[in-house]
């Protein structure tokens, strides 16, 4: 059973991290060594907030601390500041290089100071907003993620919302649900989750619907077909294939990392990488669950939590794992889980981290729509 650990600086709970309830003082998991530890460094590492430029310092300290308490084999780091800050923040382009030099700096730290072998891979190119187009006014229901630009599903669409929406000229695709479940035969779909039709956005453009941020973006994820990989483990063609030249390396006696850089394609990749595939057809993965869990589990996850899917049907006081945002279950066959040996992970994408690896212990944020309330611990097993 996960433990939960909340450290809003000052205090600390421990729940359960299915049910969200507090886990009294006499539970084995509570005495447990790894506990400490881990409430430890969350003391020594307040998080300083995701637009912060300090943010992405904190994974590495947080990752090196870690990785000298547990001493595991495998470790997972998500860098993400440079994806906040620059969807939301104005920038020149001199801002931005500097942005992504210091996060390029923070992982050579990293890999330098752990002597962990390095699995670098980018989630795409960011790119200015060009334009936001509106579909608040469907007589169906339109629902697009916080962590999507491209992607927006439509529920109960009417004849009338489907003419409005092919002739909207940065529409670039209408798709069915049968369409979409056709591009994915080996993917575990889930139908009733699935949106009778998706909509594409053009490169630039974004929705506004249900679900959308309340903050207007500065930018948004580019076409991610492509996005850079850099490891000396071998080639990976695919997003799906990253999995698998992590475990080769650790099955090999390597210490290895695998370091995930949101808001970073090939334009801004600092590392010598070759080009790694993040599609299927007309369809890529923009740096949200879908990405994730397919990085984690090795196989497509488009289906599991599917661009623009009605969560709101799936919201409740009654809800499990209460911490972990849209998440209704831990994920089968994460890289945590299937890894014999001991892990951990650590970044900066909030509700992300301890539930797409599955490492033993997880650290990361607890941030809510860019409000920081502290930082957030979990131990998926005690060893």
């Amino acid at each position: 059973m996960s433990l939960a650990i909340v450290d809003a600086r000052e205090w600390q709970n421990l729940l359960d991290l299915r049910t969200g309830k507090k886990v009294k003082d006499d539970d084995p998991r509570v005495q447990a060594p790894q506990t400490a530890t881990l409430r430890d460094v969350l003391r020594r590492h307040p998080y300083p907030g995701d637009s912060d430029p300090r943010s992405n310092r904190w994974v590495t300290d947080s990752a090196l601390d870690l990785v000298a308490a547990y001493e595991p084999q495998l470790a997972c780091v998500v860098y993400g500041h440079q994806y906040f800050a620059g969807r939301y923040t104005p920038m020149t382009d001199v801002q931005r290089k500097g942005m992504m030099e210091e996060l390029f700096a923070e992982i050579d730290r990293f890999v330098a100071r752990s002597g962990y072998e390095p699995v670098v891979v980018g989630t795409g190119d960011m790119v200015p907003l060009e334009g936001e187009i509106d579909l608040g006014k469907l007589e169906g229901l339109a629902i697009s993620s916080h962590w999507s630009a491209r992607y927006a599903g439509l529920h109960r669409a009417t004849p009338r919302d489907l003419d409005h929406v092919r002739s909207l000229a940065k529409v670039e695709r209408v798709v069915g649900r049968d369409e979409w479940l056709a591009a994915f035969p080996d993917a575990e779909a889930v139908p009733a989750r699935v949106p009778e039709h998706l909509l594409l956005a053009e490169e630039g453009w974004t929705f506004v619907t249900t679900g959308t941020p309340m903050r207007r973006p500065v930018r948004v994820p580019g076409r991610g077909f492509r996005i850079p990989l850099s490891t000396r483990l071998g080639a990976a063609p695919s997003l799906l294939d990253i999995r698998g030249l992590v475990l080769s390396g650790a099955a090999a006696g390597k210490k290895v990392a695998l370091i995930v850089a949101e808001g970073v394609g090939m334009n801004d990749f600092l590392l010598p990488f070759t080009p790694c595939a993040n599609q299927t057809g007309w369809h890529y993965y923009e740096p949200g669950d879908g990405f994730y869990l397919t990085l984690s589990t090795g196989r497509h996850q488009v289906f599991a939590y599917p661009s623009g899917y009605n969560y709101l049907d799936e919201t409740d006081e009654k809800k499990d794992l209460p911490f972990s945002g849209y998440f209704l279950d831990f994920p089968a066959h994460a890289l945590g889980d299937d890894f014999p040996g001991k892990s951990v992970a650590a970044g900066n994408h909030s509700m992300f981290v301890h539930m797409v690896f599955g490492a033993d212990v997880c650290m990361e944020c607890f941030a809510r729509n860019l409000y920081n309330q502290g930082g957030f611990g979990v131990i998926h097993r005690f060893r």
